[in-house]
């Protein structure tokens, strides 16, 4: 029995240190990130340091004060990102949802489709949609950049997968005998019940558009109308006696913050989807 006790010991030991040792590695980068946001360029290039410094404010005015409209593109990569992720997980769990509950001829068939979209590369059908852009006379604006996110085949698999095992066909049955519409249905018996995969996949989706360069650099063109990473880029490639490393890092550790806050926000949802009480048929 002590010999049991004492191996478990030993086993969850290993486990915290496993866990401390990949947080650590994972809270690294950040670290450098915030360490170097307080740094100035010329104390860059003098080498590696994990030592704050004092220019934080200092990069921050100077940013602000900068020819790159920062602001304006924090709000654009908010209303790009916020609206994006809320279509795409909205429309992939309706479909997740028509594919699980109804079943009717050509379902595996559109299953499969959808799937095979997977493959494709957005960088293959890139070309295609700036042409498509360009005839609809919609360059400069936010609408191909959150009207695409409807499709979302990723989305729509997770969705899927999480439904078939957490959705019990009783309430949706249930809900149908006390008269309820399917979309009533769908919106008040099925969202809730999908908390937790809608928050994980609210989290992919947001941090996947903000962070999103190669398309909207491919159709925005005025700097008032460019999200955070294509200023970011731009703030990069200056020339040599405009560049300042420190106003970059700065520039980062800016543009990250409101991620954390969705993580922070939506987290909640999922822990309190993962310990609530299921449905027993």
């Amino acid at each position: 029995m002590k010999k049991n006790i004492g191996s478990i010991g030993i086993r969850r030991a290993i486990a915290y240190i496993v866990l401390v040792f990949f947080s650590i590695l994972c809270l690294f980068w950040f670290v450098l990130l915030l360490v170097n946001s307080t740094r100035s360029n010329g104390e860059l290039a003098g080498g590696f340091t994990l030592i704050p410094s004092r220019f934080f404010v200092i990069n921050m005015t100077n940013l602000f004060k900068g020819s790159l409209p920062v602001v304006r593109g924090m709000l654009n990569s908010l209303i790009i990102a916020a609206l994006s992720s809320i279509l795409t997980v909205y429309f992939s769990t309706m479909t997740a949802y028509a594919l699980t509950v109804y079943r009717f001829k050509g379902r595996t068939a559109i299953l499969t489709f959808i799937l095979a979209i997977m493959m494709i590369p957005t960088q293959v059908s890139a070309l295609g949609f700036v042409n498509l852009v360009g005839a609809m006379g919609l360059e400069d604006s936010f609408i191909p950049l959150i009207v695409p996110a409807v499709a979302s085949p990723v989305t729509f698999f997770y969705m899927k997968q999480y439904m078939s095992a957490n959705l019990p066909m009783s309430l949706i049955e249930a809900a149908r005998m006390d008269g309820a519409g399917e979309f009533k249905t769908f919106n008040m018996v099925c969202l809730p019940l999908m908390k937790p995969a809608i928050a994980v996949q609210m989290i992919f989706a947001f941090v996947a558009s903000w962070n999103n360069y190669f398309i909207p650099s491919l159709v925005l063109y005025k700097d008032e109308k460019k999200t955070l990473p294509i200023l970011i880029a731009q703030l990069r490639a200056a020339d040599f006696l405009k560049f300042d490393m420190g106003q970059v890092y700065a520039m980062i550790a800016f543009s990250i913050f409101p991620v954390i806050v969705v993580y922070l926000f939506l987290s909640k949802y999922i822990v309190g989807g993962v310990t609530a009480g299921g449905v027993k048929e």
